[in-house]
């Protein structure tokens, strides 16, 4: 009789899970129909060298911003996962208060460092007069970007995982879309980048707001539980890793922009936001599952781990495939939408497909080893796949452009994920990938 509820409980556990990815998944969606109507409207109302322009900077942000964290967005679940481990998520509040100063810090320290730059150098580079103006701008607003991004996980530790998705989907595009039509109206084109900046200065504003209202008066019985330096030292690996990731994703837009102008950077990029169809999937489940695994691995319940793994593997390849095969048949009929133009990116479009759907293979590989106390391993992973990242990139960016943009992306993000899979299967005996 106990046998018979505890599997009843198990298998409610599991529906949760099932329904409340599908309801994340909808949210994600609804983000993607959004950045894909967005696009649409850019790239058929925008000279493509102004697209270019805003994916180049936004791109910035993202390796900047994950330098900036300093990991702390990620390690916000692994703490998370350790507090209800020890009941003792009232602890949360401190934590979330010091990563604060963390970030405030980082991002004025980053600010000083582009003022003493010299602005010809940074100019020369790019062959681009007005880059370090918009560099400036953007650093400006570092904070708040950065903020927003560590608020979005934050709503995710508190459990309120739909208005992180919300945060991080669909809010974050709503001052650039509303920016670029009003800039059309008044023919103020040139001015994109910036209502994109303006836009996260409001959410990182509200998101606070908001979290510290969920917090409430929550007050910890001792704020000095978790220091500084212990903060830094859980997130700091983590912090190398989402650099890592986020360099992967910077190489080929920066060599793009270099050696074939903002005009490629647009017509790359649009594939690379096709490809966040099949990357929204696996993420889906993997932000969903990232404190359950930390929970599960500090708690040594095995069973309910390997059982989580699983039920991820599965959904990441069922919800996957279907998506993968479509944009890999109908290429160009996709990119056609995106106006005539953008046809030239076909076939980096399909190889970075193909890529993205041979990682879906290998399940939450890469969170297993930063929500189980493997930061240093993925750390290693990673900075040897940054490596193998740039030397491709150098060598075939000059020759092949967008395909060879995508080839270099796709083998290195192949190789930290299989690499990643084989470690784990090694050290816990333990098949994250797809079986």
């Amino acid at each position: 009789m106990l046998k018979l509820m505890f599997l009843k409980i198990n298998k409610l556990k599991e529906n949760q899970f099932v329904l409340q990815s599908l309801k994340t998944m909808l949210l994600r969606v609804f983000g993607i129909i959004l950045l894909f109507g967005f696009t649409l409207y850019l790239t058929h109302n925008y000279d493509p060298k102004i697209i270019g322009q805003y994916d180049f900077i936004r791109t910035y942000l993202l390796v900047l911003g994950s330098i900036c964290l300093l990991g702390n967005e990620q390690s916000i679940l692994y703490f998370t996962g350790r507090l209800k481990s020890t009941n003792t998520i009232w602890e949360l509040k401190a934590i979330y208060k010091k990563m604060l100063f963390i970030i405030f810090m980082t991002c004025f320290f980053a600010f000083f460092l582009l003022l003493i730059i010299d602005e010809s150098t940074i100019n020369s580079y790019f062959n681009d007069p007005n880059l370090y103006i918009l560099l400036i701008k953007s650093t400006a607003t570092l904070f708040f970007y950065s903020l927003t991004l560590l608020n979005t996980e934050v709503f995710r530790a508190l459990d309120s995982i739909y208005i992180a998705e919300l945060f991080r989907n669909t809010f974050k595009y709503a001052s650039v879309i509303f920016g670029s039509i009003l800039l059309i109206n008044i023919h103020k084109e040139i001015y994109l980048v910036d209502t994109f900046l303006i836009g996260f200065i409001f959410l990182a504003i509200l998101s606070t707001y908001m979290i510290f209202g969920l917090f409430g008066k929550q007050i910890s019985i001792n704020e000095n539980t978790y220091s500084y330096k212990y903060i830094l030292k859980k997130s700091y690996p983590m912090a190398i890793s989402a650099m890592a990731i986020f360099l992967l994703m910077s190489f080929d837009i920066i060599f793009l922009k270099k050696y074939w102008g903002d005009k490629t950077v647009a017509f790359y990029t649009v594939g690379i936001k096709i490809m966040t169809i099949v990357a929204m999937i696996i993420n889906v489940v993997n932000v969903n599952m990232a404190s359950k695994i930390s929970e599960y691995f500090s708690g040594n319940n095995r069973e309910q781990l390997i059982r989580t793994l699983k039920n991820a593997s599965r959904l990441i390849f069922i919800f996957t495939l279907p998506f993968t095969f479509i944009i890999c048949f109908f290429p160009t009929y996709i990119l056609s939408f995106f106006g005539e133009e953008y046809i030239i990116a076909k076939n980096s479009l399909i190889i970075l497909i193909v890529g993205q759907g041979i990682c879906s293979f290998f399940g939450m590989a890469p969170v297993y080893l930063n929500m189980t106390g493997r930061q240093h391993v993925f750390q290693i992973i990673l900075i040897g796949s940054v490596i193998i990242n740039f030397f491709l990139n150098r060598l075939l960016i000059p020759y092949h452009g967008l395909t060879g943009a995508a080839f270099a992306f796709s083998t290195s993000m192949i190789f930290w994920n299989f690499t990643s899979a084989l470690f784990i299967y090694y050290k816990d005996k333990i098949i994250v990938f797809l079986n």
